[in-house]
């Protein structure tokens, strides 16, 4: 009698190939196909400027800064009275509460200025300068809760930055500038310590605003955005 064999059983289905020994299973976004983010292309190095070309893409930035310098001597001024707990030498009192209320006062008109006609100008192509809504104005001048841009404005998250820093600092000036009118019509006595309080909520904020703003007005960044006739069209 011939010995039987039992037959192979065939296969069915396709072999699944496995992974090579020592390679990692592909997860979930290979196998989905898709592969790594690409990085962001880098900006295209610009070429370099002439040194007219440079004036001319500055000039915004060094005439800001010509009036920022202003601001921060008049609040080095302030500041340093408080901190020292003296007045500088041969000021007199009243001299000393009229240099605050300057400073609230040229701040107020600059700014007035800057978000009326720099800004809006600037804004259609700079996102640095750039609000998508007005803030309203209340009138009546600086110095009064009421009267005073704190006592009405309103920041919207529209805003940019340098908005924001107006809004911050205007609101912490009115008070310093009420504070100090009413030292100056004797309702009372000047205290270096009260107005140090009144100072220094929005000081950082107004040093930082003013070496920020004329950053982005700098050479390097405006020239991204305009070109050398619309920079000569632009009034400062």
């Amino acid at each position: 009698m011939a010995e039987s064999t039992a037959p192979e059983e065939a296969s069915s289905t396709t072999a699944v190939p496995q992974p090579a020994s020592g390679n990692s299973v592909p997860d979930q976004a290979t196998v989905a196909g898709a592969g790594p983010a690409p990085e962001p292309a880098a900006e295209p190095a610009l070429p370099p400027l002439t040194p007219l070309e440079f004036r001319i893409y500055n000039r915004l930035a060094e005439q800001m800064d010509y009036f920022h310098e202003h601001f921060r001597q008049m609040y080095a001024t302030l500041h340093t009275a408080c901190a020292t707990r003296r007045r500088p030498a041969g000021m007199s009192l009243r001299q000393f509460i009229d240099e605050g209320l300057r400073l609230a006062r040229y701040l107020e008109m600059h700014h007035s200025i800057e978000e009326t006609h720099l800004y809006p100008l600037l804004g259609r192509k700079m996102p640095e300068f750039r609000a998508t809504a007005t803030r309203p104005r209340p009138s009546g001048g600086v110095g009064g809760r009421n009267g005073g841009r704190g006592g009405g404005g309103r920041i919207k998250k529209e805003e940019c930055e340098l908005l924001r820093q107006h809004q911050i600092i205007h609101d912490g000036m009115d008070e310093m500038a009420e504070y100090l009118r009413q030292c100056k019509d004797k309702e009372c006595e000047l205290d270096l310590g009260v107005l140090k309080s009144k100072i220094d909520p929005w000081g950082e904020v107004l040093l930082k605003h003013l070496d920020q703003e004329v950053r982005d007005l700098g050479a390097e960044k405006m020239r991204k955005y305009f070109t050398l006739q619309e920079m000569k069209a632009i009034p400062m």
